[in-house]
């Protein structure tokens, strides 16, 4: 057997021990692939059941995602740990994902939407103005792609109630080109 057989057929290290195969630690890793979406974690609450013997503790995460392409999503779950609720959340929200209209980098026109108790007024805004928003619209928006906007949190300071009136107000958007198109088949028709 030549030297180079041997050296492929090699089992035992310089000191005579078995060599490891397959070490996870020598394993090079892959570089991860790039995230379609970009996920913020709005808020996690503290909740808890009372239980015969106590308390029952357990987390609720609030979690919006989106592309930064006119797609967002928000989503709310509960686990018994926080990365678990995270977890959970991030899948409610990409189930609940939204597409809507934009015009240019701010939104087609003002809207004003309300959830239970919790109303956001958001308006569009001239180049340069940026997000002038609250916390939670903000963190909303700023997955969006949208740059200029102006929006006032009314009411209700619920985060959850306002993260879902922010994707209603979203849904809410018609591009201008169907703005008349309405009316014209109104008059058309009669």
């Amino acid at each position: 057997m030549s030297d180079d057989v041997a050296a492929t057929k090699q089992t035992r290290d310089m000191a005579g021990r078995p060599m490891r195969r397959n070490n996870r630690r020598d394993r090079v890793r892959g570089e991860a692939a790039p995230k379609e979406f970009e996920e913020i974690t709005i808020n996690i609450d503290r909740v808890s059941r009372t239980v015969k013997g106590g308390r029952r503790m357990r987390f609720k995460a609030l979690v919006a995602i989106g592309n930064k392409k006119n797609k967002v999503g928000v989503g709310v779950a509960k686990g018994a740990d926080v990365t678990s609720a995270v977890q959970k959340a991030t899948r409610v929200a990409k189930k609940n994902m939204v597409t809507f209209h934009m015009s240019g980098e701010t939104i087609c026109h003002e809207v004003e939407t309300k959830v239970t108790g919790a109303h956001v007024l958001m308006k569009p805004a001239a180049p340069g103005t940026g997000i002038i928003a609250g916390s939670i619209v903000r963190s909303v928006i700023g997955l969006t792609g949208i740059k200029n906007l102006i929006s006032k949190s009314l009411g209700s300071t619920n985060k959850v109630n306002i993260a879902y009136a922010v994707i209603d107000g979203l849904k809410a958007q018609v591009p201008r080109s169907k703005w008349n198109t309405t009316a014209t088949k109104e008059k058309e028709s009669k």
